[in-house]
């Protein structure tokens, strides 16, 4: 049985290219997949409202559904644009939810699991705007605000995302930025790293020591996700029926 990670695929409508071609690789994952871990942005936008506005997911959440019941186990680490996923992932779908990283043994493996969203410590703009929207208490505001709030937190939050990536692209180096904070999590006994949020997909080894950098790159135009078999992180991309 694999382990698939997968992470950034930013959904926002049932007829985008991108949602479509979710939902067939979710369907091909029942019967052969013991562990999803779905490591942030899934959607483009989702913020824990008990009554769940946000139906143009449907779909998705019932293919996650239909996943589980096949005996897959799922794990989703909240992103920058989903967050207090709350009892929906985890009454309806059973899901294990990490509002941040995680170390788990995974086939024999200790990895550090994260969203990668908190690995650039100099980018402190964005480190502060975490705080103020993944605190407790505004877990628990949620409850409270109307869900037209939701729209309006979620262009602002579009707005800020589209247009400083290609500014922060250019500013940092995050290959280098995502190489350095491995060594900090190889000093923690780990001996891998998986991380999405940079939209940057490759695969290595640290130096000469046994220890595996796995950066998932994204599911919006490269289609590339994680698979780990017989204790070996590998990076792959997604075409329909293996074509």
């Amino acid at each position: 049985m694999r382990t698939i990670f997968l992470a950034d695929a930013h959904l926002v409508a049932p007829a985008d290219r991108n949602y479509r071609l979710l939902l067939a690789f979710l369907a091909e994952l029942e019967g052969n997949t013991e562990t999803l871990f779905i490591m942030g942005d899934l959607f483009d936008f989702w913020l824990g409202f008990p009554s769940n506005p946000f139906r143009q997911y449907d779909a998705v959440l019932d293919a996650l559904q239909s996943l589980a019941a096949s005996g897959c186990r799922l794990v989703c680490f909240e992103g920058n644009h989903d967050f207090h996923l709350g009892a929906l992932f985890r009454d309806r779908l059973g899901a294990e939810v990490h509002a941040g990283p995680a170390i788990m043994t995974v086939q024999g493996r200790r990895l550090f699991l994260c969203h990668g969203d908190q690995i650039n410590r100099a980018d402190h703009g964005y480190r502060l705007l975490r705080r103020l929207l993944h605190n407790r208490v505004t877990a628990a505001a949620v409850a409270h605000f109307p869900p037209s709030l939701a729209m309006r937190i979620k262009e602002r939050l579009q707005h800020a995302s589209r247009s400083g990536y290609q500014a922060k692209t250019q500013r940092w180096d995050y290959r280098g930025i995502i190489r350095d904070f491995a060594r900090s999590v190889q000093q923690q006994g780990c001996d891998g790293l998986v991380t999405g949020h940079f939209h940057l997909g490759f695969r290595e080894e640290l130096d000469a020591a046994p220890f595996t950098i796995l950066s998932l790159g994204d599911w919006m135009e490269q289609f590339t996700y994680g698979e780990m078999a017989d204790g070996e992180l590998m990076l792959k991309s997604y075409t329909p029926d293996g074509a």
